[in-house]
């Protein structure tokens, strides 16, 4: 059993023709990545209409990349901003419940250099911690995890105030939410591409991985976020696959990749190579 994004192509847009192709390559289950960076809410109708495909198609949801939203993003410095940010969240929290996942990832960003982000960086735990209280009861009724996912500095990589190399990452962050909520509410998605970008993080990683729900497994040059097919870059994927078997994740291994950077045009071809070099890891990982 394997798991792939539904946005190995695009985030946006009629999902049926990538979901068919997914099934076709011979995977099993989807990591749910469309309109993960907008603030679309699923209606129940579109809800219900995914639900239809995914049986015909005979794949399973495993698990949903939730929105962090671009005006309702989940812990604002506004007040109006989060509360809706809140709403969004909720949203695939209904949506991977009703269509038989259990966790929905979210972004929780490290402070950052960026020049018009780093006045915030005082007020970024406190609004966290205020959205994950608000939403805590919502995803527990519902049988939901959230898994905070590995990130460094995007923002004040991409406007110039730090190198990759420099870049903080959240893992003291994460740490100190797993602090203030159990296992049962708050988990862990490991992002293998994100581990090694600027350096590799990879061997601060365990204490994270107590707590691994979710994977975001992708390779790339160990400087830009490529999301790259396994084995295709610079991630020590021996020790991806350790970090792995030692942690109590028990799902399908799951491929968070992207066509753009891998120089295959047909689709049929890389969703055929993902699958081939995805078994590949997975075998990785059994035989620790």
């Amino acid at each position: 059993m394997l798991s792939i994004t539904t946005d190995y192509q695009t985030s946006q847009g009629n999902p049926y023709p990538y979901l068919r192709a997914i099934a076709e390559a011979g995977f099993t289950h989807i990591h749910w990545c469309h309109q993960w960076n907008t603030d679309f809410i699923y209606h129940p109708s579109e809800i219900d209409q995914i639900g239809r495909w995914l049986h015909e198609l005979g794949l399973q949801l495993l698990d949903t990349h939730g929105s962090e939203g671009k005006e309702k993003f989940w812990y604002a410095p506004e007040e109006y901003a989060r509360l809706a940010g809140v709403e969004l969240v909720k949203n695939r929290i209904d949506f991977t419940a009703t269509l038989g996942g259990d966790t929905v990832v979210m972004h929780a960003y490290p402070a950052t250099t960026d020049p018009a982000l780093a006045q915030y960086n005082d007020h970024i735990f406190d609004q966290l911690r205020r959205s994950l209280d608000d939403l805590q009861p919502y995803a527990m009724e519902r049988g939901i995890k959230i898994a905070l996912e590995n990130l460094i500095d995007f923002a004040g990589v991409r406007a110039g105030a730090v190198a990759a190399a420099d870049a903080i990452d959240n893992f003291d962050l994460i740490l100190r939410v797993y602090e203030h909520y159990g296992p049962e509410y708050i988990g862990f998605c490991y992002d293998s591409g994100h581990a090694i970008l600027g350096h590799s993080r990879m061997k601060r990683l365990a204490p994270l991985m107590s707590r691994l729900c979710v994977l975001h497994l992708n390779d790339n040059d160990g400087q830009g976020d490529l999301h790259l097919l396994p084995f295709a870059g610079a991630v020590d994927w021996e020790l991806a696959a350790k970090l792995i078997a030692d942690s109590p994740y028990d799902k399908p291994m799951s491929y968070e990749v992207s066509m753009n950077k891998m120089g295959i045009d047909d689709e049929a071809v890389y969703l055929q190579r993902a699958h081939t070099l995805g078994t590949q890891f997975a075998q990785l990982v059994a035989a620790q």
